[in-house]
């Protein structure tokens, strides 16, 4: 049963709240957890399709009875629900989704994925953080406050996030169902526990394959080595040329900029990112700016010969697949053909170089001073008790350029429980600190409150 929050409700009554229904929150994630639903093709249905009915069935336990399925074309269902909003008053979405990324041994994990263990405060396993604290997010703030916030809310927990996503063409095919005046974006989180921060951009991205072909056939590296042309070899020589010597980008004329806002603490980051000791940052400037607001480009597939069987033959093809991200503000197509361009230029020996775009998207960036913007800075402030950074993410999230182009004067808030230093998102023992998911909830409690009723911090 929720309980009602009214106009009068406090910083401390919300606090009071959240923690009231976090430990049933904190035990539904685990339950959500256990659920493989990773999206990818190839990986069974039926654990995703069981993750959608169960998100379902959490959300109309947390006060949305019209929680439901959205059937979306050529891929797996939307979760929604909605509440209308009084009239005079804003509407707000919540975004999270609830597929994860696949969580192969190989990735090196020391527990079971898919079964969720406690250590030291943190719930561990694939989707902890990335997204089902989200889900558990909303859950808590729905929970804590009941009916009585003033404002109207839509609630979108996505499926297909992690993989080829379907909902940006089914949002912009159903405006109706997604505008807002405000998105809430659940998928991120403080660089470090107990440190607040906001995201307000994200880099944009394109991906291109790239294949090097020399020979008709593998042919005997002794007899024609040293006059053939590796197709291996040509590959690494033209992937060589993506970065100079210091290791920035060095492609000519790709957008990018000095990042202006706080910087990331160095340490931090090598912690987080889990370098080895005594290996050397890579690029040159401001480590945010390296991160947030110039490009960045990495070889994120490689087809060649095996180190395991090899045999002295040269190489006929090689193929390599090569992701660069992007700043906000830069059009993807234009930054694509300039890679291309590149590449195609920087061929070594004169081989012969395929190049085909694959995915392009642009980035996104906000105003860290908009009004929602400005309310949720400070009802973070209030609830970790210090100032809210403003920083970037080097990451992307495609659907927010699909929100912002349905409703343009919409405000978005990007944040979570996805604590940088130790969720190990996207790796092994992925995990959530329970704690930053109640200070995060909280947080997200005070600022929906504070939206429909104008308190301030009691």
């Amino acid at each position: 049963m929720t309980t009602a929050a009214d106009s009068s409700a406090s910083l401390e009554d919300l606090r009071a709240r959240v923690s009231a229904v976090m430990p049933g929150v904190a035990a539904d994630l685990a339950r959500l957890v256990a659920i493989p639903s990773c999206a990818f093709p190839g990986f069974p249905a039926e654990p995703v399709l069981e993750m959608a009915e169960e998100t379902v069935a959490l959300l109309r336990r947390s006060g949305l009875p019209n929680a439901r399925l959205l059937e979306v074309a050529g891929g797996y269902p939307v979760v929604y629900a909605d509440r209308p909003a009084p009239p005079g008053t804003p509407t707000v979405l919540l975004y999270a989704h609830y597929d994860v990324q696949p969580a192969p041994p190989e990735q090196g994990w020391t527990i079971d994925p898919w079964n969720p263990v406690v250590r030291e405060g943190r719930l561990y396993g694939r989707g902890a953080a990335d997204d089902k604290s989200g889900i558990a997010m909303h859950a808590a703030t729905l929970q804590a406050l009941g009916d009585g916030v003033a404002i109207g809310l839509r609630v979108v927990i996505e499926g297909e996030e992690e993989t080829e996503s379907h909902l940006e063409a089914f949002a912009l095919a159903n405006p109706e169902l997604f505008n807002a005046d405000v998105y809430v974006i659940a998928d991120g989180g403080n660089e470090q526990v107990g440190e607040p921060v906001i995201e307000v951009t994200t880099r944009g991205g394109v991906v291109l394959d790239i294949e090097v072909s020399t020979l008709e056939r593998p042919v005997h590296s002794g007899l024609f080595g040293g006059g053939a042309p590796d197709a291996l070899m040509a590959l690494m020589r033209l992937l060589a040329t993506l970065h100079d010597d210091a290791g920035d980008v060095a492609v000519a004329g790709l957008a990018g900029s000095e990042w202006r806002g706080g910087d990331t603490d160095e340490e931090l980051f090598r912690r987080a990112s889990g370098m080895l000791p005594g290996q050397p940052l890579v690029g040159t400037g401001r480590l945010s700016s390296r991160l947030w607001s110039r490009p960045a480009i990495s070889v994120i597939g490689l087809d060649a010969a095996p180190t395991h069987g090899a045999v002295n033959a040269l190489a006929p093809r090689a193929k390599a697949t090569v992701s660069m991200r992007i700043p906000p503000g830069a059009d993807a197509d234009r930054e694509c053909q300039l890679l291309t361009e590149h590449l195609l230029a920087a061929a070594p020996w004169g081989v012969s170089v395929d190049v085909k775009p694959t995915a392009g998207w642009p980035g996104w960036s906000t105003s860290p001073d908009g009004p929602a913007v400005t309310t949720a800075r400070a009802a973070m402030a209030d609830v970790y008790g210090k100032p809210t950074e403003v920083i970037g993410s080097g990451g992307s999230i495609p659907l927010l350029t699909t929100l912002a182009e349905i409703n343009p004067a919409a405000e978005f808030v990007l944040w979570g429980a996805e604590d940088g230093a130790q969720a190990n998102i996207h790796s092994a023992n992925e995990s959530v600190d329970l704690q930053e998911l109640e200070r995060a909830a909280l947080a997200q409690t005070v600022f929906l409150h504070r939206l429909g009723a104008g308190v301030s911090s009691g």
